[in-house]
């Protein structure tokens, strides 16, 4: 089989310091979707989908949670070679330094690489939100003869200036590469894409950031330390020297870089007919929890999404996606949010013995819209919580406001009758 040949290798990021302060003390793999998953979960479940079943997951900020997740999550035969591991950046003879960019983090990891059996390295980003049968990118780089093969995306003249832009040729060779061109210079970096793509004005090939490489060609470019990372050295540099395939792809793609786009990706899930399906035949992933049936007293919901164990007593909630163990009282409004939930409840006997005043979730009569609200976060009662382009960015100690959205930070505590 095909996928016997291929090991995947998930790049967790950097610092994820534009999700912050989402990622304050979590990777940005670990950061929690669509009110149940993790990031982490998508590029794995596409794996696992595509019966890819070994993989390593890269990272070196704030590691903790995200081994828990996956340690916790991912259980396969005993029998079976199939595995998740993460690898953290670590002191070895041969380095001591950080992982410098996302070649440099294989670089790195070679030796943990080299000690499986594999033809086919699949590199991915731990940051993307999409649905992709990797089997069919892997058949056609492998029918190529291609040494490279990287996922493009068609996009439009005005996101093209913010990717790494590549041209093809009839067979879907690339040709060229150029990261973020100026807008003057895009009439020369058109691609031919598919009629639909055309008649969206997507013209311009982006790269998605997943590559695979024929084993013993990244052995090599592995070799020279001066280049640190994919998109702006290694294949710019390998293009004209190594045959370079184009696998387009035209679903549903999103880069989760910033708290904007993460923001707008959760609450898309709302949709009647959301671009990211989660009810399709490929599956998303992840820890199997076992909670009770999520219970809903008097709340009239419009276009929400609730995941498990929640206990809602809200007048209302629209377009908002609400995550597992929430909590909301009575006559709270919420809108246009995107609610976590809690790692835990909280019994009687410990709100008496703890004398506990602002219990974990959302209180009474409570206006909350333009949100998003960390794990295991109390909003006390009367709380009004209205996110918009009206407010100026800034940050305190329990929430920051980002381009209009409250973001409160994980595991804060807002007075009741607080006004942000």
């Amino acid at each position: 089989m095909i996928n016997n040949k291929v090991l995947s290798i998930i790049l967790g990021g950097g610092q994820g310091s534009r999700l912050y302060p989402l990622t304050a003390d979590r990777s940005k793999p670990a950061v929690p979707i669509a009110g149940k998953y993790r990031l982490v979960d998508i590029p794995i479940s596409n794996c696992i989908n595509s019966e890819i079943k070994r993989m390593y997951v890269l990272t070196q900020f704030n590691s903790a949670s995200l081994n828990k997740h996956i340690k916790n999550t991912y259980h396969f035969s005993f029998f079976s070679n199939a595995f998740v591991d993460v690898l953290a950046a670590e002191q070895t003879m041969q380095s001591d330094k950080w992982f410098q960019g996302t070649a440099d983090a294989v670089r790195q990891s070679m030796h943990h690489f080299l000690s499986n059996d594999f033809e086919y390295a699949l590199i991915l980003s731990g940051d993307q939100l999409y649905n992709m049968d990797f089997k069919d990118m892997i058949e056609k780089h492998i029918e190529s003869n291609s040494e490279i093969s990287i996922a493009t995306y068609p996009v439009n003249a005005k996101d093209a200036t913010s990717f790494g832009i590549l041209k093809t040729n009839e067979d879907n060779v690339i040709t060229s590469f150029i990261e973020k061109p100026a807008e003057d210079l895009l009439k020369d970096w058109t691609s031919d894409t598919s009629k639909e793509m055309k008649a969206e004005g997507r013209n311009y090939l982006a790269s998605m950031g997943i590559y695979i490489f024929n084993r013993d060609l990244l052995i090599k470019l592995m070799e020279n330390p001066d280049t640190i990372d994919f998109g702006k050295e290694i294949i710019p540099q390998s293009i004209d020297k190594h045959k370079t395939l184009s696998y387009q792809y035209e679903g549903y793609w999103t880069d989760i870089g910033n708290i904007d786009s993460f923001f707008e990706a959760n609450l898309g899930l709302t949709d009647d007919i959301p671009k990211f399906n989660l009810y399709g035949e490929n599956r998303v992933f992840t820890r199997a929890r076992i909670l009770p049936t999520s219970k809903i007293s008097g709340t009239v919901l419009n276009k929400a999404v609730i995941a498990e164990g929640c206990i809602i007593q809200a007048k209302s909630i629209e377009k908002s996606v609400i995550g597992i163990r929430s909590r909301i009282g009575k006559n709270s409004v919420i809108s246009s949010t995107y609610m976590m939930g809690s790692d835990n409840y909280e019994s009687l006997e410990e709100m008496e013995i703890d004398k506990i005043d602002t219990l974990i979730g959302i209180g009474e009569n409570c206006h909350i819209k333009n949100c998003i609200i960390d794990k295991n976060c109390r909003i006390g009662d009367d709380v009004k919580i209205i996110g918009g382009l009206h407010l100026q960015n800034t940050e305190t100690k329990t929430y920051l406001i980002k381009d209009g959205i409250v973001v409160i930070k994980k595991g804060a505590t807002i007075p009741k009758g607080t006004v942000i």
